[in-house]
């Protein structure tokens, strides 16, 4: 199987290539660089320096002959979306428009899509199960959850198959600071280096915290599924607050750390968990590294 992974020099897109790479696939990757790491990438893996919203992607869709493609480029910060709506919209609205045009053209056969928890907004109903009313409470999940919509449309007129999956908060190795999950590497910085921890809120917003490992084996089982078109929450369906994640992180590094307390941040959603049963049943996949272990392999990281 030929994959292109768009945005895949990136925090989860470089740990996608790799389960890809492990499973024979031949992988493709596409990404601008602004957040992306040449490093990210196996010196085997073609990479093609481009920007989603470049009219030159029909060319090389055309030219490589791919038969699925996973679309996580994306801009995924929730402040930058509601300070900059119109740039948020370009990239992950137009931009991904402009993948499922090149998809339709050259016969993809099917494309896994990163969505996000963001899509439900502030809801009050814990866990949060795929049918809740999504409400978005920042332009970030706005823009991802039209784009949900238009895969659904897609499907419907031109019969590309998809898969939307619903991330719950990314964490692990080579994350950056940014993003839904950059809590956690922020944190384990600041641990590895002592520096005072800068809390947004008073700490008891909750999240639903995935390994990124569980995130790549959720996208590669999202490719070979008979049954697609399908909208699915990849998550551990378990509610951490940011003041049991100190905890945690305290624990593991041994180390006790000043804190600070400040404002919460516009857009941000106070509580989120999200059910992922039905991702275990039509995927065959389920989460397999608990919390402590991956904030370990995490903090042992940012520690090298």
């Amino acid at each position: 199987m030929k994959v292109l992974v768009t945005g895949g020099a990136g925090f989860i897109g470089s740990h996608v290539v790799e389960k890809l790479i492990n499973e024979d696939c031949s992988v493709v990757v596409i990404d601008n660089f602004n957040t992306g790491l040449v490093h990210n990438i196996p010196e085997t893996v073609k990479i093609i320096i481009m920007d989603i919203c470049s009219p030159k992607i029909i060319d090389i869709f055309a030219e490589e002959c791919f038969d699925a493609v996973i679309h996580l480029a994306a801009q995924t910060m929730v402040p930058i979306s509601i300070h900059k709506p119109d740039f948020d919209c370009q990239i992950n609205i137009l931009g991904t428009v402009n993948i499922l045009e090149a998809c339709r053209k050259t016969s993809v056969k099917r494309v896994v899509f990163a969505s996000s928890a963001a899509v439900y907004g502030d809801s009050e109903d814990i866990p949060i199960i795929e049918e809740t009313n999504t409400i978005p409470t920042s332009f970030y999940g706005l823009s991802k959850l039209t784009v949900e919509n238009y895969l659904q449309l897609y499907y419907q007129i031109y019969g590309l198959e998809y898969f939307v999956l619903r991330y719950s908060n990314v964490y692990g190795e080579r994350q950056g600071d940014g993003g839904e999950g950059g809590v956690i590497s922020i944190f384990t910085r600041k641990f590895s280096e002592g520096h005072v921890l800068v809390v947004h809120g008073d700490g008891g917003q909750t999240r639903d915290f995935i390994y990124v490992g569980d995130v790549a084996a959720a996208n590669w089982c999202a490719l070979i599924c008979p049954n697609a078109n399908e909208v699915l929450n990849v998550s551990t369906n378990t509610e951490t607050s940011v003041n049991e994640l100190i905890q945690i992180l305290t624990e593991i590094s041994g180390k006790s750390i000043q804190k600070s307390y400040g404002p919460a941040r516009e857009g941000d959603i106070y509580r989120s968990t999200l059910a992922n049963h039905k991702a275990i049943e039509t995927l065959c996949w389920s989460p397999k590294v608990p919390l402590s272990i991956g904030l370990a392999k995490t903090y042992e990281y940012f520690c090298k």
